[in-house]
């Protein structure tokens, strides 16, 4: 996934309930086990609908500044020597404290701005230190270039399955509840289904031992697919396993989209988190990609009560006004909702 960008467009919702009544019955199950264990709701200010939450992603520019324009060069690095990527202004240190200035009380960390150090106590004490100085709450770790989950060969799959097992002990020692993961793979459509369901049911009977649960996102590919992934979802079937779904990463490859409200939708049964993706605004303070209002009804009519992480991705505002917008967006939307309901058109 190149480090530039993470996915984006637009259609309709119209099947998206007919393609929800047409999951299996384990789909309803799961779930329904799901919605159990998810971050309770009630912010002051948004209930009952959610509370808001900030994806470390929304930030890269500030934290690695230039070193993201070769990519090839950045991919090398994060093995080699991770902490030489970070040459922007904002140190990964202070994202609690950058949460806290921009009003937000639940932070969503990208292990790629502390690659080399999941088992750096020392650094992790530090990063959770700073969480409980500034009042806001570790939730999840976004976790890339560990190796595809659904890889064809099986040893390569396993090995994946470990090198994700360090972000699971670091989730747990930061007071997270997921860590979020990717179902790569390759094949065909109904070959890559069963290699990520097989990838995602192994790490999540690792996951069992530290009491954290496995998100996947849809991040491209397949994944960004939302029939593909609930099928998914069914046939890995463990209760550990959810979805977070991003309101624009259903990109799936070129310039070919798959319906994003639809495909929402189709992950909610199984939503433990949801990423509020956003470009740019409009003069009436509404995203202009995504219909905001729409896919929150969506979610909410869903039965979701959990946090909305927001990650900011446009290049014409400055990053905080970014994550200012979208969160003053959601906060609107919130009070609308409260008093109007939440279905609707």
């Amino acid at each position: 996934m190149p480090i530039s960008s993470r996915r984006d467009l637009l259609r309709a919702t119209a099947g998206a309930l007919a393609a929800l009544s047409s999951f299996p019955a384990g789909a309803t199950r799961l779930g329904a086990a799901a919605s159990a264990v998810r971050t309770p709701a009630q912010g002051p200010e948004l209930a009952p609908a959610f509370r808001i939450s900030l994806a470390q992603w929304s930030l890269h520019r500030s934290i690695f500044g230039d070193a993201i324009g070769d990519w090839e060069r950045f991919r090398r690095a994060l093995d080699t020597d991770p902490d030489s990527v970070l040459r922007g202004e904002l140190d990964p240190l202070d994202f609690a404290a950058a949460a806290r200035s921009l009003e937000i009380d639940g932070i969503e960390y990208v292990n790629t701005f502390f690659f080399g150090r999941a088992r750096d106590r020392a650094y992790l004490e530090r990063l959770r230190g700073r969480a409980d100085e500034h009042g806001v709450k570790s939730l999840l770790i976004m976790c890339d270039n560990e190796g595809a989950l659904g890889d064809p060969d099986e040893a390569a799959r396993i090995q994946a399955v470990e090198r994700h097992e360090k972000w699971l002990e670091a989730a747990a020692f930061l007071g997270c509840h997921a860590i979020r993961v990717n179902a790569q793979s390759s094949g065909s459509f109904e070959e890559q289904q069963r290699l990520a369901a097989d990838g995602l049911r192994k790490l999540c009977e690792v996951a069992e031992r530290y009491s954290i649960d496995v998100l996947v996102e849809n991040h491209g590919g397949l994944s960004s697919h939302g029939r593909w992934l609930a099928g998914v979802m069914s046939m890995a079937d463990h209760h550990r396993l959810g979805t977070l779904p991003d309101f624009g990463n259903f990109r799936l490859q070129g310039e070919e989209w798959y319906d994003r409200y639809q495909g929402v939708a189709e992950l909610m049964p199984w939503a433990r988190a949801v990423s509020a993706k956003s470009h740019d605004f409009d003069e009436s303070g509404d995203e202009t990609s995504t219909d905001f209002r729409r896919m929150l009804r969506i979610v909410l009519d869903a039965g979701y009560s959990g946090w909305i992480g927001i990650e900011y991705e446009g290049r014409r505002l400055d990053e905080r006004e970014g994550i200012r917008r979208t969160r003053d967006l959601l906060r609107r939307l919130a009070e609308e909702l409260r008093s109007t309901g939440t279905s609707g058109p």
